[in-house]
């Protein structure tokens, strides 16, 4: 149990990084994300919403007090980065890989969250 909660706790960390990483650009650098989100066919009206969404996300993550909002998150998280995915190899720039590592902590965190946390 105690190698999960390690496993848990480094997978979410990086995790709630990526997420505040791209929210603070979202805020810091709309017009440069807004064409991308164009560019991958969003609308750019999106990208305030969904700079406040992995905020909300990262603090129901790490909270960990409602399993419905935790897991809404998590879904949430998983959901933004497939769509990243398909977004980068869409328009084949090459630069889904960041997306590739966040749906991989995602998944890791996810997961080990559940049997590190796990009533007996």
């Amino acid at each position: 149990m105690k190698a999960f909660k390690i496993i848990f706790w480094i997978s979410t960390l990086a995790l709630s990084a990526l997420m505040l990483f791209s929210a603070y650009m979202y805020f810091t650098d709309y017009e440069m994300v807004a064409k991308l989100f164009v560019k991958f066919g969003y609308p750019s009206a999106i990208v305030y919403p969904l700079a406040v969404a992995k905020i909300l996300g990262v603090v129901a993550v790490i909270s960990r007090k409602s399993n419905l909002l935790k897991n809404l998150a998590y879904l949430g998280f998983f959901i933004d980065l497939v769509l990243a995915i398909i977004a980068h190899v869409q328009v084949q720039d090459g630069q889904q890989s960041g997306a590739i590592m966040g749906l991989v902590l995602v998944l890791v965190s996810y997961f080990s969250e559940r049997k590190a946390f796990a009533k007996a």
